[in-house]
């Protein structure tokens, strides 16, 4: 009868963004509410929250002692990121049921706030794999005498950040393979494949550009293939355990013998997946590109180009530098880029400020009382005198080209 008066116990988070989805990172702030509602009046001993982030592996193998002999050996580890208790109502020990010290709480709902700090060191994304997962979860526990408790636990979601656009990350990603098929005596041609996509990062949604170039001198009839792979390893007792996921694929056109394939940036969209985990110690989620060659009747020709998924997406002054750096260094036969004959001009003094906006910006330096006490007056009438001077007049001669030391033709280095 007296359990029948706890009508509910429910958690909320105040969400730090838009979509109500409480998400969030290391040094962020996780703060909510424990909501009571009770159909009467009870006593309470403690109403206490629990929350705690961890890392977790656990697997198992079959092994031989004997001949007749078997048993399963049990592979467990964990890493624990915080862990962080707090009393709401009440004390801490909830282990006698003397009616000391307890709490009336009337009929109807009430809320208790709660609030924590995550730890400003690097935390491993929330992830739920195969043979482990990353949690983080809040708990609480409503504590009666002479009842059991009431608890309930949460979780919440924590990324760790990964930016694509740091250097390392925005650097293209190429590689080059060819195999021969023998048959008995008998040697064909070689098949060669060679691939190249513009960075290492992106993010979910977004749409690799695969620039590859097949070649098929064999005489058998070969199909170039691109697959995005999940490998999940993980690690316990000095042993690894790696699952291999397929992710996303696309199929090219069947090759003949003595034809040859151009991808200029066909286009393999990356789905909905986790980010990379690349700095938990028994956890690690890492993502390849595989751009290959099916060959019937022998193993496939091959190559792997390693990702990141992040959770920054390209800024756009990223996104140029990526791909102008890109693009310059990638076969020009691939992308057909074309360099105009003859630099334009840029536009007249004339065109871009008036004489007067000139004159105007000459105005006595009393129009400007607060920039000019921030200023010392010689330094503040520079600035103003040259502030509109025109530039110099646009040469496409250069008017003091660099002297050569040597009339004898240049060699690159090798």
């Amino acid at each position: 009868m007296v359990l029948g008066k706890v009508k509910s116990l429910t958690i909320s988070f105040d969400c730090l963004n838009d979509s109500n989805v409480p998400v969030y990172s290391s040094g962020d702030t996780v703060s909510g509410r424990v909501s009571l509602e009770v159909t009467g009046e009870i006593r309470v001993k403690s109403l206490k929250i629990h929350a705690r982030g961890h890392a977790k592996v656990r697997w198992t193998e079959s092994r031989n002692a004997g001949s007749n002999t078997a048993y399963t050996q049990n592979y467990t580890e964990e890493v624990e990121y915080f862990n962080h208790k707090d009393i709401l109502i009440g004390h801490e020990r909830d282990d006698d049921n003397s009616e000391e010290g307890l709490h009336t709480i009337h009929s109807g709902r009430h809320e208790y706030a709660f609030s924590f700090e995550l730890p400003q060191t690097p935390l491993a994304t929330s992830f739920e794999g195969r043979h482990g997962s990353v949690r983080y979860w809040v708990k609480a526990e409503l504590h009666r005498p002479w009842f059991l408790p009431v608890k309930l636990k949460k979780e919440f979601t924590v990324f760790e950040h990964i930016d694509i656009n740091t250097p390392s990350l925005l650097s293209p990603q190429a590689g080059t393979k060819e195999k021969t098929l023998c048959c008995w005596f008998c040697t064909s041609g070689p098949i060669s494949l060679s691939a190249k996509i513009e960075r290492k990062g992106y993010t979910p949604g977004e749409s690799i550009q695969i620039f590859a170039e097949i070649e098929n001198c064999s005489s058998r009839m070969v199909v170039p293939k691109a697959t995005i792979y999940q490998t999940q390893a993980f690690y316990a007792k000095g042993k690894m355990k790696e699952v291999r996921q397929l992710v996303a694929n696309l199929r090219g056109e069947s090759l003949s013998s003595g034809k040859t394939e151009t991808w200029n940036g066909k286009q393999l969209k990356i789905p909905p997946v986790s980010p990379s985990i690349l700095d938990c110690s028994i956890i690690r989620v890492e993502y390849s590109l595989m751009v290959y060659v099916d060959i019937p009747g022998a193993m496939d020709l091959f190559l792997n180009l390693p990702l990141v998924i992040g959770t920054i997406p390209l800024h756009a002054f990223g996104s140029r530098t990526s791909s102008v750096s890109s693009q310059g260094s990638m076969n020009m036969n691939w992308l057909g880029l074309t360099l105009p004959e003859r630099p334009e001009a840029p536009p007249s003094y004339a065109e871009v400020v008036t004489e007067e906006q000139r004159q105007s910006s000459l105005a006595p330096l009393g129009a400007c009382d607060d920039f000019e006490r921030a200023l010392p007056g010689p330094l503040f009438a520079y600035i103003q005198e040259f502030r509109f001077l025109p530039p110099p007049l646009y040469s496409e001669i250069d008017p003091n080209p660099d002297q050569p030391t040597d009339d004898r033709p240049s060699c690159p280095s090798r």
